[in-house]
């Protein structure tokens, strides 16, 4: 079993690239021991002093430290991510689908831009965002404005508002003439 580290623009944030895919159909993340109900291995990682948070994308996982060096940090997590999956079970207990219906808040007038917003989202961005650990949550469109939440490794990244703004912004402003501006949403 091979697990390859990339760094990633968050210098608090480290990418462990499996072999595998262990989130297929949509991202997880544990903030906390209470979030950890579907994922023992999420536990097993958050009980590693030093570890903040974690962040399972479709071959990846992505930790968050709050102190501690990587030097420190990554032996101790690279053993319980092989250990885990080397004992063969299941990284998510549950596959369950009915948390992929789409939590968007919009207008129903506003189906058209919404379905535009998420097809740019789904083929352009998160696409962009995985490569550096993360994703893009769409939380809502309002008034012209698009609500988003970044995850894994885009939280606290030095870089997130510029990818926001910067990069995600004048995305969708150039595809989708309704969107005036995008904002996170926390």
């Amino acid at each position: 079993m091979f697990i390859q580290t990339e760094s990633t623009p968050n210098p608090n944030s480290l990418k462990f690239i499996l072999e595998q895919e262990i989130a297929p159909d949509r991202t997880f993340e544990f903030n906390s021991i209470d979030d950890c109900e579907n994922s023992e291995l999420a536990a097993q990682l958050l009980n590693v002093d030093g570890v903040e948070s974690i962040f399972f994308g479709l071959n990846f996982i992505s930790v968050n430290k709050d102190k501690f060096e990587w030097d420190q940090l990554k032996a101790p997590i690279l053993t319980k991510i092989a250990d885990y999956l080397s004992s063969g079970k299941p990284i998510l207990k549950t596959n369950d689908k009915t948390n992929l219906v789409n939590q968007t808040e919009f207008d129903p007038e506003d189906q058209e831009v919404v379905s535009q917003i998420q097809q740019l989202l789904d083929t352009k961005i998160k696409p962009a965002v995985a490569q550096d650990g993360g994703d893009v949550e769409f939380n809502k469109f309002q008034d012209g404005v698009v609500y988003l939440t970044l995850q894994g490794s885009c939280v606290g990244c030095p870089s997130s508002t510029m990818t926001l703004k910067s990069g995600i912004e004048n995305l969708l402003k150039h595809y989708v003439r309704e969107v005036k501006s995008v904002q996170q949403q926390v």
